[in-house]
């Protein structure tokens, strides 16, 4: 939401700062040079980066224009590692197995559509647990193992970004570029009226405007959004990753929930209360559908 909206800030302020001072719209409307300067740009990011991620950067670019991850969602996590770790200490950690073989049926898992939705997110805590159960293994090797599975991931997810700050930063140059044609064809005409000089000056001079606008206004601030969403997600790992720990080490699931909950900035840390109440709830839950089955 906050991405559309400072989008419109931008055009609105410096369009509407434009028209303030006397400016027409219709000079600003330049074709050739958003050919020039647009084509150039997609030209030099389909060279510069892999297919993968460009498919990627489409998913992101979409993603940016929604809501991030909240409260709920945490609060959700949190809940569900509790149940997870209370079949742990309850049944061992065999008993783990079963839930992460096919999850979508897990009496547990099933409950939270939302992380099932996160397909990496399912696979880290997967393979962390399974790892676990396969054994021979100590709690820091398990998390500089984590650790590792997280890095690679952030890098892969910041490819995008990295690909947009990249073309932003030679938009002004390909402005430029688009300029100093204008400028070509300005001295063509340069035994012509006044009139007519003025009107390719001033075509030329919207490229440098267009590729400045475009790099600074519109493709850096996207890419800085990409990348929060991504450290957003990347703390979402860590959440895992530390309830996880937590439990490997022989920790109450209460208190193995709490290290998870400690990562968690305060924006979207649930309070000790509000946890316990989850934690509670997720419990009273686990043991009807226990019953149940």
């Amino acid at each position: 939401m906050f991405v559309i909206i400072g989008l419109v800030v931008v055009v609105a302020a410096v369009f509407g700062g434009y028209l303030m001072a006397g400016g027409h719209m219709m000079l600003l409307f330049q074709p050739s040079e958003f050919v020039i300067i647009g084509g150039a740009a997609l030209g030099s990011m389909l060279v510069s980066t892999p297919g993968k991620v460009l498919s990627k950067m489409v998913k992101q670019i979409i993603g940016a224009f929604g809501s991030g991850l909240g409260k709920d969602d945490y609060a959700n996590l949190l809940a569900m590692m509790y149940q997870l770790f209370r079949v742990a200490q309850q049944q061992g950690v065999m008993a783990l197995e079963a839930h992460f073989e096919n999850p979508t049926s897990s009496s547990i898992m099933a409950q939270y559509p939302k992380f099932l939705a996160r397909h990496h997110s399912l696979d880290f805590l997967a393979d962390s647990i399974k790892v676990i159960i396969v054994g021979g293994m100590q709690p820091h090797d398990l998390e500089a193992l984590m650790d590792a599975d997280i890095e690679v991931h952030h890098h892969d997810e910041l490819a995008p970004a990295s690909a947009i700050v990249k073309v932003s930063d030679a938009l002004p140059g390909l402005g430029i570029v688009a300029a100093v044609l204008g400028i070509v064809i300005t001295m063509q005409h340069i035994d012509g009226p006044p009139e007519e000089i003025g009107h390719h000056v001033g075509a030329a001079l919207v490229g440098t405007f267009l590729g400045i606008l475009m790099s600074y206004g519109f493709g850096q601030p996207l890419a800085g959004s990409i990348e929060a969403k991504v450290n957003d997600d990347g703390r979402y790992e860590q959440c895992i990753k530390a309830g996880v720990i937590a439990m490997f080490k022989g920790m109450p699931p209460a208190i193995s929930v709490e290290f998870a909950r400690r990562v968690l900035p305060h924006d979207v840390r649930p309070s000790f209360d509000e946890t316990e109440k989850l934690c509670k709830a997720a419990k009273s839950g686990g043991d009807a559908a226990q019953k149940a089955a």
